[in-house]
């Protein structure tokens, strides 16, 4: 079985001293992933869901203050060449999001027009910075809808890792179908299992994480990280849990990996429905039922 890890860059301040400190840490294990980059402007100050950046109390007071009293920087233009050095070490790269507040905001609800501009934003900004169009992409804190899913089909996205579930699948969400394979969260993040409290605790957690992904599943597990939590906060936990993922049979792998022709026509159509997050402040786009 192989494990994906899925990175999402939501900040400058995840793009600056996140990746780095991540790629430094791959390199030393020898491991791909998968990171996926929020483009626009980071609003880290703005009254976002405390549940949707864990991250928020460790951040900068000057990032505290991005979209409230100072004005938010562009990630992309801040942040370009340690994007780059991403794609330049290896590892794959996709789009998260453009603007990182307003697609949680308004995302779930969102009409075509909206959805396809926040989408084109996001996908032209990875164009000018790469020199071509993205692959592939994560939407930012499990958020999706109908019109996303069909313009993922139309930019022809070889997979998307919008959701939580337990094996890729084709989407359906209300009447709109896609043949763009989504490849699901699989397990749970550090921050969500520290809430639950009890035994688990910051130095325990990375054996609960590994006890959750000995779970045989079809296609192998994901993991995501988030820049700002295992590149700054836990990267020691995230270690811990590299020393122990690399004897799976088929190791880290970038979740590109996790689909070739064949499996890709043996992929089941699943409704996407939504399950609310631990705290039931947020809800998350979830892997539903079997479509016949």
């Amino acid at each position: 079985m192989k494990l994906g890890l899925r990175i999402a860059v939501n900040t400058l301040v995840g793009a600056v001293q996140g990746v780095p400190a991540l790629l430094e840490l791959f390199d030393q294990y020898q491991v791909k992933a998968s990171f996926f980059f929020a483009t626009g402007p980071d609003k880290s100050g703005r009254l976002i869901n405390r549940s949707q950046q864990p991250w928020y109390p460790h951040l900068p007071l000057s990032s505290r203050l991005y979209g409230l009293l100072l004005k938010p920087p562009q990630i992309v233009d801040e942040a370009g060449e340690r994007m780059r050095a991403v794609a330049a070490a290896g590892h794959e790269t996709g789009i998260l999001c453009h603007d990182r507040g307003r697609w949680l905001a308004g995302l779930a609800h969102a009409d075509e027009a909206w959805t396809r501009s926040e989408l084109l934003m996001a996908v032209d900004s990875y164009a000018e910075l790469f020199g071509d169009r993205p692959k592939c992409m994560a939407s930012a804190g499990w958020q999706t809808n109908p019109y996303l899913l069909r313009l993922q089909q139309e930019l022809g996205f070889d997979y998307a890792s919008d959701v939580r579930g337990k094996s890729a699948f084709l989407p359906q969400l209300q009447d709109i179908e896609s043949s763009c394979p989504q490849l699901p969260t699989t397990l749970p993040t550090i921050s969500e299992l520290l809430k639950q409290g009890g035994d688990i605790k910051l130095q325990n957690v990375h054996e609960y994480l590994y006890a959750e992904s000995q779970h045989i599943l079809p296609h192998g597990h994901i993991y995501a990280c988030d820049a700002e939590v295992e590149g700054i906060i836990h990267l020691d936990v995230l270690e811990k849990l590299l020393v122990m993922w690399r004897n799976l049979d088929e190791g880290i792998q970038p979740l590109h990996n996790f689909l070739d022709e064949h499996n890709r026509a043996q992929l089941n159509r699943h409704l996407i429905g939504w399950s609310d997050e631990m705290t039931g402040e947020v809800y998350q786009a979830t892997q539903s039922l079997k479509q016949i």
